[in-house]
């Protein structure tokens, strides 16, 4: 399967892609706004992959190319991207495709962090009505650190849940997440749960940042 990750050049794209890539078999493309950008970076991991004993062939590209080659895109983008990234790749979605979102609303002050929904009630259903009726809209891996994803020395030993209308959809990006090594994906139900989904991550966040050692947390279910 083609995995697009569009804003495969970020922290949470980066992370994932590597870890796609050293885990599974899936093709892994790295998107951009900025074409130049994006295969420097596939480049990059490619370097990193191969030095684990890993060769593979990472593309990158803009944002609408890589989009138009998969059949699974992960909006790798800030919240407030989310909608214009869609929208700008929508013509090159093909029916049946898979559009995932991880990203979570979140404001800072001086106490910590903050889940920030738009009006929507979450940044999933938000994405969802830029999402053309073709596709089919899942939110997943909002709660995965960054940096752990990363750093493929580290294990996962985490949970990510999955939201979305269609049970097939919710299947398949179970699969993908589960082809991660000690990454366990669990449904969560609906569109209208993502909101519980997504406020998770400043939770985290805080704690992370205010206990030593928790610095990549991640939230496991027993």
């Amino acid at each position: 399967m083609d995995i697009a990750l569009l804003g495969g050049t970020g922290d949470i794209g980066e992370g994932l892609a590597l870890r796609f890539a050293y885990h599974t078999t899936h093709d892994v493309l790295i998107g951009s706004r900025d074409a130049g950008k994006a295969e420097t970076k596939a480049e990059e991991y490619e370097v990193e992959l191969d030095s684990r004993g890993v060769e593979t062939t990472v593309e990158g590209g803009t944002n609408a190319d890589m989009a138009a080659l998969a059949n699974v895109v992960v909006v790798a983008v800030p919240p407030y991207y989310v909608d214009d990234t869609i929208e700008a790749v929508a013509d090159e979605l093909d029916e049946g495709d898979i559009v995932v979102s991880p990203a979570t609303g979140m404001d800072r002050d001086e106490d910590g962090f903050h889940y920030s929904p738009p009006p929507a009630g979450s940044v999933t259903e938000h994405a969802a009505s830029a999402v053309p009726d073709r596709v089919e809209l899942v939110g997943a891996f909002h709660n995965l650190a960054a940096g752990r994803l990363a750093n493929l020395d580290a294990p996962l030993d985490i949970d990510t849940f999955v939201v979305g209308e269609d049970a097939d959809a919710k299947s398949i990006v179970t699969d993908l997440a589960e082809g991660i090594d000690d990454l366990r994906a669990l449904d969560a139900g609906g569109l209208a749960n993502a909101a519980e989904v997504e406020s998770l991550t400043p939770l985290l966040v805080n704690v992370a940042m205010h206990n030593e050692g928790l610095h990549d947390l991640g939230l496991e279910l027993k």
